[in-house]
């Protein structure tokens, strides 16, 4: 079964804009254009504090578990 032209001109158009919108989208990631800021900073106190509560959690687990 043949493809018609037009169709085959319509798939191989697509694909070239398709390739051609990658590779803009990875000379900008590569130039850095759209990067994010630095994120919120890091609350240690929150982390060891939600690290406790899950050690308790396990605890508690195992401990029901017997």
């Amino acid at each position: 079964m043949a493809i018609k032209p037009q169709v085959l001109a319509a798939i191989s158009g697509a694909i070239s804009a398709y390739l051609a919108q990658e590779e803009a989208c990875q000379a900008a990631a590569a130039a850095g254009v759209g990067a994010a800021g630095p994120g919120p900073a890091l609350n240690l106190w929150s982390l060891a504090g939600r690290q406790e509560a899950m050690q308790l959690r396990l605890l508690m687990q195992r401990r029901s578990l017997r």
